[in-house]
Parts: structure tokens; C-alpha cells; sequence
């Protein structure tokens, strides 16, 4: 007997989409490009140049995760800070928590690891009272 694979229904490429949202948020919290290349996971310097561009493109699962958690910490800012300017400030501010050492969330973020995104997520949410 022969089993088959169920079908699964095309997804839309995220690439588009994601990226447009990305440089939103890059602009809106003043990322120079070097940062912006570390948080999408230290692209070729070409491809992050198209991509900014052309705002589409292929991106490829990591980069996908990578630009969810920061959309995530991106709203959990606006929800735990009414005021655009301090929302958008916090990631720079130095941060006592410990999770931060007295470095800003940005700061933690920039180590390059997509573990650290996740880790800057979860505080927020936890601040904002969500636990998924």
C-alpha cells in the first residue's frame, strides 16, 4: 500500500512583506545599515543593499524569524509605552534588568544571535503580562 503525502497549500512569499517591515522599523528606531545587516543575520552586504532597494526579494527562514521577533518587540514597545519617542527610545536606553547588565536592548541584540531577539521578546511580553 502506498501512502501519500498530504497536500499542502503554497504559502505566500513572506519576503516582500517582511522586509518592507523591517525598514520600517529600522527607520523608525534609527538603525545604521551595519546594524540592520547584524539583526537580519549578517546578509552579504550586496543582498541586504537589494534588499533594502527593491524592498522584496527571497529571504530565507532564519531571516523570516529574525524580523518576527523584532515586529514583536517592536509592538510589545508600543503596548508597554503609549508615547512613540520613549517606545522607540528603550532600545537604546541602558537597561538595569538583568538580562541587560546595564547594556541597552539593542545592545543585546547586536550579539548576532538569534537566541538573544527571542530573549528581548520574552521580557517584554512577560512586562506586558503575556505569556503566549
Amino acid at each position: 500500500m502506498t501512502q501519500t503525502q498530504p497536500s499542502v497549500a503554497p504559502v505566500p512569499e513572506l519576503g516582500g512583506p517582511a522586509l518592507r517591515a523591517f525598514f520600517a522599523l529600522a527607520e523608525r528606531w534609527e538603525l545604521r545599515a551595519g546594524e540592520q545587516r547584524t539583526l537580519l543575520g549578517d546578509p552579504p552586504e550586496s543582498t541586504f543593499y537589494k534588499w533594502k532597494r527593491e524592498q522584496d526579494g527571497h529571504i530565507g527562514r532564519d531571516t523570516i524569524e529574525r524580523i518576527s521577533y523584532l515586529l514583536g518587540i517592536y509592538k510589545d514597545l508600543a503596548i508597554l509605552f503609549p508615547d512613540p519617542a520613549q517606545a522607540e527610545g528603550w532600545v537604546r536606553r541602558p537597561n538595569t534588568a538583568p538580562l541587560f547588565g546595564g547594556r541597552s536592548a539593542l545592545e543585546r541584540m547586536l550579539s548576532g544571535n538569534v537566541a538573544d531577539l527571542f530573549v528581548v521578546r520574552q521580557y517584554l511580553d512577560a512586562q506586558r503580562g503575556w505569556n503566549g
